[in-house]
């Protein structure tokens, strides 16, 4: 086999590659603390080219609850066998970077009192590993809570059914409609969602929690006649099935005689949803939010609305007011 040229592997050609992996070359003098970087490592850190800068220098960028942990991995290089690998996060501005430092320790390759190392931009995979353990913990929670309901919507069918057989249909029914509300909290991929009418998505979401018997009409929508985009009737089905699931299992949809409604206005640019819940057992305001569904709705409302929600808390019931700009639904 023909053996490639020599100059493939001249300097010139190696710090093309480099330049092209966007690895960022580092020097550290660990008697003087002083770094020397290539370009690529001044730009990743945000300070201008040809600055003399010391480790404490870098530190300052370094987001203040990773700093005392990566000065700390830096100083225990000089004792670690083989390669080492450190990631931590830079602030540069209002922007969080991830940054990977990685080298060779036990003091391998140093000359003198210099080693040398190069730095990494891992932002791009940080966020993709937040992201999975975000819809890890999220899949978690719905998991558990169509667990509850499925079984909440047991009973409630058994106290309305006359016989096994009208028992068996009707939880089928509502079995079925609870499938149909998943599949706009969470659309089947490559599948088209179209736009739907506010008062639509809501009916949908919600006519598993109903009663089909005595107690039918329970539930009860009044919004106005206004469209929803795609993207905002996924989250918003998201926050509603959440109020419903936690009413199914705490609140008024949880008692016989528990009554929902669920009426919107438009006010000026905003779109004001009222979730109120009556007749159902005696309830307290939660000493805490910290709950992955209350985590989740909350998120949710600021992230991808830019909106709000406020909760009131009257002896038998909830009152929910969510506040979303009409733009944020595709008004």
């Amino acid at each position: 086999m023909k053996q490639p040229s020599s100059a493939v592997w001249d300097e010139k050609h190696l710090r093309l590659g480099v330049k092209a992996a966007g690895v960022a070359l580092w020097a550290w003098n660990v008697e003087t603390d002083r770094l020397t970087m290539d370009e690529i490592g001044y730009d990743l850190w945000a300070i201008p080219r040809d600055t003399e800068v010391t480790f404490e220098d870098l530190s300052a960028h370094i987001h203040p609850a990773d700093r005392d942990r990566v000065r700390a991995a830096f100083d225990a290089t000089r004792g670690l066998v083989g390669p080492y690998e450190t990631d931590f996060r830079i602030l540069i501005g209002d922007e969080v970077r991830w940054i990977s430092a990685r080298g060779r320790g036990d003091d391998e390759g140093i000359v003198g009192d210099v080693m040398f190392g190069v730095f990494l931009d891992v932002t791009g995979r940080k966020q993709a590993e937040e992201a999975n353990e975000l819809l890890a913990g999220e899949m978690s929670h719905r998991v558990k809570n169509l667990i509850t309901v499925a079984g909440a919507l047991t009973a409630m069918t058994s106290r309305s059914a006359a016989t096994k057989e009208e028992m068996a249909h009707d939880l089928t029914q509502r079995l079925t409609a609870l499938g149909r509300a998943q599949d706009l909290v969470r659309p089947v991929p490559g599948q088209t969602q179209n736009a739907a009418l506010l008062g639509d998505l809501i009916s949908v979401v919600l006519t598993p929690y109903d009663d089909m018997g005595a107690f039918s009409g329970r539930i009860r929508v009044s919004v106005p006649r206004v469209g929803i985009s795609e993207a905002a009737a996924t989250n918003l089905a998201l926050v509603l099935h959440e109020l419903a699931t936690n009413s199914l299992k705490h609140g008024a949809l949880s008692a016989q005689a528990g009554l929902l409604d669920v009426g919107c206005q438009i006010e000026n640019d905003l779109a004001v949803i009222v979730w109120t819940e009556s007749g159902g057992p005696q309830v307290t305001a939660p000493a805490s939010d910290k709950g992955f569904g209350s985590k989740l709705l909350s998120r949710i409302m600021t992230s991808h609305f830019r909106g709000e929600v406020i909760y009131d808390w009257p002896s038998d019931g909830l009152i929910a007011t969510l506040k979303i700009p009409t733009k944020k639904l595709g008004f």
